[in-house]
């Protein structure tokens, strides 16, 4: 449903115009999302419907590049240092998702075994450090010798 323009905000000709949208769960009926869109005079309907449902599509990229390159992970005091760190964390992540789109498209019959046991292991969908050790880096094999 388009929402009336505000004259104080959008001037006497405005350029865009605001909208009230909302989306009910196919799988849950009871569930209705709200969301309110301001877009550019004539954009359809069906664009903001398409735009507000990649919502959960990036909402996920950005939880998984928290989990996986900490994102979350910054204490900073400047803006400087922020950006530097959020576009740092954004770049390995899209590393990463490149990276495995790739060896996927490759499958694993193209791949060579490594010679040793990768620390890294995938959980549900990224990529954690096995808490088990390789045994050439436990501390007990040096003395084992």
């Amino acid at each position: 449903m388009q929402i009336t323009s505000i004259e104080d905000f959008d001037g006497e000709m405005p350029t865009h115009q605001r909208w009230a949208l909302a989306r009910r769960s196919i799988s849950k009926p009871e569930e209705i999302a709200y969301y309110l869109a301001y877009a550019p005079l004539g954009t359809r309907v069906e664009h903001l419907v398409r735009v507000a449902g990649m919502r959960w599509a990036i909402e996920e990229t950005f939880q998984a590049a928290k989990n996986e390159c900490g994102l979350d992970q910054y204490e900073v005091r400047r803006y400087t240092g922020w950006m530097r760190h959020i576009t740092l964390a954004i770049l390995a992540h899209a590393f990463l998702a490149v990276m495995a789109a790739d060896a996927e498209v490759k499958g694993a019959a193209e791949t060579v075994p490594a010679s040793l046991p990768s620390p890294w292991q995938k959980f549900g969908g990224s990529w954690q450090l096995s808490p088990h050790r390789s045994p050439l880096t436990s501390p007990s094999s040096a003395h084992a010798r």
